[in-house]
């Protein structure tokens, strides 16, 4: 019987490279995201190409009844892998941002995550099996404003479920990657220009090495040389250092 997996944010970047990912490794895909037209036309794609089933779910991770959807989705019908994906940035600072934009923000990369997480994991452990990856950022190790602090929780509390749930057989993973070639800049309207191309990721790549790290049983997987140099050179940086840099860096995507 073949097990089912659940994406947020599933239709583009990140998301879509997962659910691709999962579904030539045989697992069904339910779909969730906020455009219904782009879930209908991923999930004809994975059924015609890899022969799975789909479910669509369009939801807006962003108010109670979309997360209220998805949980109760999880609730009726049994996921062996969950990707907490859904995510957005602000390209504003936080005294100067929109409130209504930092409570979307705050709902969709914490909220949402945490609430799914807290339904489907006392069933990964009752079955003793299953995967979270929890996708979150390099940006969750320096001080970025409210991205990063929304990151910091999501990295935080998945090595602290990795703990508590050692001696199961259920996996629990951070992806913490840098810059990727996704959609995500263009929507928060970045400035990314100046960022040399070294510093850029494939998404399909880094996500077969988070799936890896995850069977493997890490807790944090960071993609690339790069990141893992800089998140080492973080860890023993002054923190002084690491804000002036943090905050430095978001005024340059402004």
């Amino acid at each position: 019987m073949a097990q089912w997996a659940l994406v947020t944010g599933a239709t583009a970047g990140i998301g879509e490279s997962f659910s691709r990912l999962l579904a030539s490794k045989g697992f069904n895909i339910a779909l969730v995201a906020r455009d219904e037209a782009r879930l209908h036309e991923r999930a004809a794609s994975l059924r015609e190409k890899y022969g799975v089933q789909t479910f669509v779910l369009p939801a807006d991770l962003a108010t109670d009844q979309g997360c209220a959807a998805v949980e109760n989705y999880t609730k009726e019908f049994e996921i062996d892998v969950l990707i907490n994906n859904a995510g957005f940035g602000i390209n504003k600072a936080f005294t100067v941002s929109d409130l209504a934009a930092e409570q979307n923000l705050l709902d969709v990369l914490v909220r949402t995550p945490m609430r799914l997480m807290h339904v489907i994991l006392p069933q990964m452990k009752e079955r003793d099996r299953g995967t979270v990856i929890n996708v979150s950022s390099v940006a969750s190790f320096i001080a970025g404003g409210t991205y990063s602090a929304s990151k910091s929780y999501l990295t935080v509390l998945s090595e602290s479920l990795h703990t508590e749930l050692r001696d199961t057989n259920v996996k629990i993973s951070a992806l913490c990657p840098g810059f990727t070639r996704t959609e995500f800049h263009q929507r928060g309207r970045m400035k990314m220009s100046g960022l040399p191309s070294f510093m850029w990721l494939d998404s399909d790549q880094l996500v077969a090495q988070s799936w890896s790290d995850a069977q493997a049983g890490k807790a944090v997987s960071i993609p690339g040389w790069q990141y893992k140099l800089l998140v080492a050179f973080i860890s023993i940086m002054p923190r002084y250092i690491v804000r002036k840099v943090g905050m430095n860096l978001r005024k340059r995507q402004r």
